[in-house]
Order: C-alpha cells, then structure tokens, then sequence
C-alpha cells in the first residue's frame, strides 16, 4: 500500500487518503457506516437562488427545441393577423369603381417639351505627342477661350498654312502731274 492511500473499513478496496466517502461503496472509510451520499451533494453544491428572469432563461436553456418551436408558432400567427388585417382593409378601403388606365391620368404624349435639346459641341482634341497634355476643351457660345489656348491655336494655323512666296507688291498708279 501507498503512503497517500488506505484500504476501506466497508468494502476493503485502495482509496485516497483524505478521500471523506469511499469512491465505490458511498461509505466513510474508516468505520464504514454508509452515509446519505444525496444529502452531502446537496449541502456542499447549493443550488443558487435564482432571480425570476434568470430562472426565465434556464427554462430556456434547458428547453431550446421547445422554446424555438413556440417561437416559429407565435411568429407565424402574427404574420397570419397581419394577413389578416390587411385583407379586410383593402376589402372596405379599395374603390369598387372600374379601375383607370394610368395613360387617362397623366397623358405625356401631346405636351411639348419645356426646354428645347441642346446640340452636343463639338470636341476639339489637342494632342501635341504628349499623352500626358492632352486635353479637350468644351466652348460654349459666347465664352472666352483662355489665352495661352489661343496662343497655341495661332501658332498650329501659322504652321499648317504652307509659306507664301513673297509676290511683288502690285503696281500703283503714277500720281497725276501737276502743271
């Protein structure tokens, strides 16, 4: 035998020391008188007092399938009342006058359009080889172009015309002699 281990008084089997109730036969160890072994449960784990909302939710806990099923139930009868509900509305709320074609209620179809479609204008693209530079410029009549893009407009038209061959200057009538 162990050092930490004794033999009980009632069923002779190896136990632990310090044990208080013999593991296999529920009697103290050493005289072997059997003990209420429920009684000692009950003492040493007291079942806490429990609020009512908290004994609320170990119903619940211990009950899920059943708590889950009345709650599918409940939430059935309430879509089924809103059903209901509205059935009977719309059955005394609703006209029983022959309905009306939406096109009666809002003809489109002869009214003139408020403001008249602007043309798109046209898109002038400059592109100098540079992908990084190039820009587009929308002109609207009457606006005023900035002046380094009228510079650049200048200077592409001067060098797109091919250069003009100096012509003589034309010929000016002699003044009339004075006598």
């Amino acid at each position: 035998m162990d050092a930490n281990s004794t033999s009980c008084v009632a069923c002779g089997r190896n136990i632990d020391a310090a044990a208080k109730v013999c593991p296999y036969c529920g009697a103290d160890p050493s005289t072997g008188q059997k003990l209420d072994t429920q009684a000692m449960l009950q003492e040493v784990f007291r079942p806490k007092e429990m609020t009512t909302g908290e004994s609320v939710l170990e119903y619940a806990r211990q009950r899920q399938g059943i708590v889950v099923a009345i709650s599918a139930i409940v939430l059935f009868l309430i879509l089924a009342l809103l059903h209901q509900f509205v059935t009977a509305r719309n059955a005394s709320a609703v006209s029983a006058a022959p309905p009306i074609p939406l096109t009666e209620v809002a003809d489109l179809s002869g009214r003139q359009e408020e403001t008249p479609k602007l043309e798109l204008p046209k898109l002038d693209f400059a592109y100098d080889g540079q992908p990084q530079a190039m820009r587009t410029f929308l002109v609207e009549p009457g606006a005023a172009p900035p002046p380094e893009i009228v510079a650049a407009q200048q200077a592409a038209q001067q060098a797109a015309q091919p250069p003009q061959q100096a012509a003589p200057p034309p010929a000016q009538p002699a003044p009339p002699r004075q006598q």
